[in-house]
């Protein structure tokens, strides 16, 4: 069954050229997992540092493999570093009536 994760990040900082590069890498990797269906990232317009990423993927397993990548965890890691706060990230699953 598909999920859709919500990545949440707010940040304030003074480097943003070295952020959103990697921002970049970590959504085209992304696209080459396997299970990965669709990505969009949104901006707040009530609040410029907030952003929210909407990932869609095949199952669960499909998320926490990428999830638990030493690539995608380095990447994480610098864009972290970089926001001075951590990414929070939140699944869900359809829900049928």
């Amino acid at each position: 069954m598909p999920i859709q994760v919500i990545i949440k990040r707010k940040w304030e900082t003074d480097k943003p050229e070295a952020l959103f590069p990697l921002l970049t890498e970590l959504r085209s990797l992304a696209e080459k997992q396997p299970g990965y269906i669709s990505g969009e990232t949104l901006r707040s317009l009530n609040d410029s540092d907030k952003y929210l990423v909407f990932s869609k993927w095949e199952t669960v397993d499909h998320w926490k493999k990428w999830l638990q990548s030493k690539e995608r965890r380095d990447l994480q890691g610098e864009v972290d570093s970089l926001i001075g706060e951590r990414t929070f990230y939140e699944i869900f699953e359809p829900v049928s009536h």
